[in-house]
């Protein structure tokens, strides 16, 4: 079976220290570093990371390096974060919010994962990225919280 793709946003590296998201995201990198994702990783996740403590910085080294795929900001990138901008689904204040959507929007991944409720994993707002997204000629992009990647035991008793 194909590996899905995932694009994983600054947040849940983040994540990975934060008392509140530990649990659910250290599971989720357990699921990585077992090799059941292509993850997605963007320059605009490296400016982020840039001022985070090193250990926040280290998490992305869990990430296999034949399961890692780097994203680029394309001139493609740009002009579609631009019409998140533009069409009022994120504020100028949140632009590398659009930019995770954007790019992967563009690099049509299976799921962009976020811990970021207020401005990504938000049902309104999914709703009017995936209404741009039609409009412009792209695929529709699934947004969840690392939540939904969690396995449950569900064996019958």
């Amino acid at each position: 079976m194909k590996q899905q793709r995932i694009y994983i946003d600054t947040s849940v590296i983040g994540g990975y220290y934060d008392e509140e998201f530990e649990e659910a995201t250290r599971r989720l990198f357990k699921r990585i570093v077992e090799k059941e994702f292509e993850v997605c990783f963007s320059e605009v996740n490296e400016t982020e990371l840039i001022n985070a403590p090193q250990r926040v910085k280290e998490v992305k080294d869990l990430i296999p390096a034949d399961c890692l795929h780097y994203l680029y900001v394309t001139d493609t990138v740009e002009t579609l974060m631009q019409l998140y901008i533009s069409e009022k689904a994120l504020g100028k204040a949140s632009e590398n919010d659009a930019y995770h959507i954007a790019l992967s929007s563009v690099n049509r991944v299976d799921c962009l994962i976020s811990w970021n409720f207020k401005h990504i994993v938000n049902y309104d707002k999914i709703k009017v990225f995936n209404s741009i997204n039609m409009r412009f000629g792209y695929p529709l992009i699934n947004i969840y919280s690392p939540l939904e990647f969690l396995i449950y035991d569900t064996k019958i008793r």
